[in-house]
C-alpha cells in the first residue's frame, strides 16, 4: 500500500514537473524583447503582421515569430570599377551611411529580407557609380569631385528610398587610374607650370619695357617743356647773373694775356 501511494506521489509530482515546464515555454514563447535601436517585424503563419517598438512585447506562442532588424545608422564600404566619358577606368571606394526606416521594416522585410545589403545596397551603389561616372572625364572626376559626390549621393538616395531605406551620407575616398593616366597628367601638370612661368616671365620683361617708355615719354616731355620756357629775355637775364658772379670773384686784377677784347667794363676814372 505505501509503495502504491509512493508510486501515485511520484506521477503527481511528474505530473506537476510537466505542467510547470509547459507553463514556462508557453509564457517565454508570449513575449519579446527588442533591443534598443532595433524594431521587430512580427511574423504569424509565415505572414508578415506588424512592427514590435523597443521594449518588452507580447506575442501569440507557437504561432508567431519575430524578426529583429536595425534602424540605427549603419556602414556599407565596397570597391567599386566604372568608366569615365574618356574611357578611363577609375577604381574608387565608396562608403555609405545608411538607415531603415522604422516604420517600413516590416516591408522590407516583406519584399526584400533581411539580406537587403547584398541584395538593394550594393548593385544601387554600383549602378549610381557607373551612372555618373560616365558623364565625366577622367580629370573632372578629380577637378569636380564635390560635384560628382553630390550627383552620385541625389541618384542613390532616390533608389534607396524605394526600398524604405535613408541615404545618410557618402563618401568617395579615392579615385585611381592607370599608372598611363597618372604619368599623362603629371607630363600635362609640368607642361602647364612651364606655360605657366613663361608667361610671367613674359609680363615681367612687358612690365618692364612698358616702365621705360613711360620713363622716357616723361623725359622727353620735360626736355620739351624746359625748351619750351627758354626766352631771348631769360637768356639775357642768365648772362647778367653770370657776370655778377664773375664780378664778385674778381680781384681787381687784369689778365695778363687775353685773345680779343677785355671781358670787363673799365672801370679807372679819367684825369
Amino acid at each position: 500500500m505505501d509503495n502504491q501511494n509512493i508510486g501515485s506521489n511520484l506521477k503527481k509530482w511528474l505530473g506537476f514537473i510537466a505542467l510547470a515546464i509547459i507553463v514556462i515555454v508557453v509564457l517565454s514563447s508570449s513575449f519579446t524583447i527588442i533591443p534598443a535601436g532595433y524594431r521587430g517585424v512580427l511574423v504569424q503563419l509565415g505572414k508578415v503582421e506588424g512592427v514590435l517598438s523597443e521594449g518588452f512585447n507580447f506575442k501569440l506562442p507557437f504561432i508567431t515569430s519575430v524578426e529583429k532588424m536595425e534602424v540605427r545608422v549603419q556602414k556599407e564600404e565596397t570597391n567599386q570599377s566604372a568608366s569615365s566619358k574618356d574611357l578611363q577606368t577609375v577604381s574608387t571606394v565608396v562608403a555609405v551611411n545608411f538607415s531603415v526606416s522604422p516604420e517600413s521594416v516590416n516591408k522590407l522585410y516583406q519584399q526584400v529580407g533581411l539580406d537587403y545589403r547584398t541584395r538593394i545596397i550594393d548593385p544601387a551603389v554600383a549602378e549610381s557609380i557607373k551612372a555618373v561616372m560616365a558623364k565625366y572625364t577622367a580629370e573632372e572626376l578629380i577637378t569636380k569631385r564635390p560635384e560628382v559626390s553630390s550627383e552620385i549621393k541625389d541618384m542613390l538616395g532616390k533608389r534607396l528610398n524605394t526600398y524604405y531605406m535613408k541615404l545618410e551620407e557618402i563618401n568617395i575616398k579615392d579615385f585611381k587610374f592607370s599608372e598611363t593616366f597618372n604619368n599623362a597628367i603629371e607630363a600635362k601638370t609640368a607642361a602647364e607650370q612651364q606655360a605657366l612661368k613663361a608667361k610671367r616671365d613674359l609680363d615681367r620683361v612687358n612690365i618692364e619695357a612698358q616702365q621705360k617708355i613711360s620713363q622716357a615719354k616723361a623725359e622727353a616731355e620735360a626736355l620739351h617743356l624746359k625748351k619750351q620756357e627758354i626766352t631771348p629775355e631769360l637768356v639775357r637775364l642768365k648772362e647778367i647773373e653770370n657776370q655778377e658772379k664773375a664780378i664778385e670773384k674778381w680781384d681787381g686784377k687784369l689778365p695778363q694775356v687775353t685773345s680779343g677784347a677785355t671781358p670787363f667794363i673799365n672801370v679807372t676814372p679819367s684825369k
